[in-house]
């Protein structure tokens, strides 16, 4: 009886859990896999959560280890070719439009932005698959500056299956204890979240502080030319 209960309390009841769940119950890992494409597209979506439970479910019998790993892997490369098809479609001219109207950021920003992107794009895209939020909107950039879809996309599985096969794996070894992936996992984002805060706000700071110290030269320019 007891270990009945505890089986039946690491089963997700409701939720995005439960929603996950459902899928992987009519479709089984490819269920998965749309999970994560979703998720890709929606970042509150949380793959934390999504991959240890496709773990916990492979270790439960209902789909295979293998196939529950390649099928969030699909699903990640799925969503973030839709995003880089958003980024291929806005296009560099689109976005320097959009650029101009932002306030406190301009078109120089942009171009250092493309500069970084066409030295530092590989490792981003590589790399950003295993960063919190950044995971997702890493496709759009790409998109933008024309990245080769055949990098992008070998760059996208490869970073994406370190990603989904840790996770999934680390479900599939707790098995029962699958939630707790998803409590380190948290930390780990709202760290990341919290740097990039952070970040945002150090700019806006530096970038208000040099539009008011512009303004004030500006002032004293004129003002001596007035007396003069």
């Amino acid at each position: 009886m007891n270990i009945t209960m505890e089986v039946a309390s690491a089963e997700p009841s409701g939720g995005v859990a439960g929603w996950v769940t459902g899928l992987m119950e009519k479709l089984g890992a490819p269920g998965a896999g749309l999970a994560i494409a979703l998720e890709n597209l929606f970042p509150p979506l949380p793959s934390e959560g999504i991959l240890p439970l496709a773990g916990f479910t492979a270790a439960q019998g209902d789909m295979s280890l293998v196939a529950a790993i390649v099928w969030t892997t699909i699903g990640s490369v799925v969503g973030a070719l839709a995003l880089y098809g958003i980024g291929t479609a806005v296009g560099r001219e689109r976005m320097r439009r959009l650029i101009d109207r932002l306030p406190l950021v301009n078109v120089a920003d942009l171009e250092k932005s493309e500069a970084w992107f066409a030295k530092h794009g590989a490792k981003a895209v590589f790399f950003g698959r295993m960063v919190p939020v950044f995971r997702s909107l890493i496709s759009v950039p790409a998109g933008v500056q024309r990245m080769s879809l055949r990098t992008f996309t070998l760059l996208t599985a490869a970073g994406s299956a370190l990603w989904n096969t840790g996770f999934v794996l680390a479900g599939y070894s707790l098995g029962d204890n699958w939630r707790s992936v998803e409590g380190y996992a948290g930390a780990y984002s709202k760290v990341i979240m919290a740097v990039a805060v952070l970040a945002v706000v150090a700019f806006v700071v530096v970038r208000m502080v040099g539009a008011r110290r512009a303004r004030a030269v500006h002032r004293h320019e004129a003002g001596t030319r007035t007396r003069s």
